[in-house]
């Protein structure tokens, strides 16, 4: 059976995992500004502090892009599927939202980057 020490040894083991979970589960950094490209240009770069519409234009049409209270999303889009509309609020670094169709992307950027599983 276990004794005194092996307890102690399991809950130094589980606090250690513990705290490798929050560290790992943190983001890279609040954004501080969201990138607008089109046609993979960029075209203007918005800061997250004011709140605020842009408009953006491609091949079918206007794609709108809200922000407000340090988030962006795509507010509308006339693209099919609308699935850059349903990504809905974008809030850490690295964030993408991308309208294919229509060949508009908004990323949010900070002063650290998160890395996706690409990263190397």
């Amino acid at each position: 059976m276990f004794k005194a020490g092996d307890y102690l040894v399991l809950l130094a083991l589980c606090a250690l995992l513990l705290a490798a979970f929050l560290q790992l589960g943190r983001h890279a950094g609040e954004a501080d500004s969201v990138i607008v490209r089109q046609n993979g240009t960029e075209t203007i770069r918005l800061p997250l502090r004011l709140n605020r519409r842009h408009v953006a234009r491609g091949p079918l049409g206007l794609t709108e892009i809200e922000i407000h209270n340090g988030q962006a999303r795509i507010r509308s889009d006339p693209s099919p599927r609308q699935y850059c509309v349903q990504q809905g609020w974008l809030r850490h670094s690295g964030d993408i939202a991308v309208c294919l169709p229509n060949r508009v992307s908004i990323e949010l950027a900070g002063p650290r980057q998160a890395h996706d599983s690409l990263a190397y």
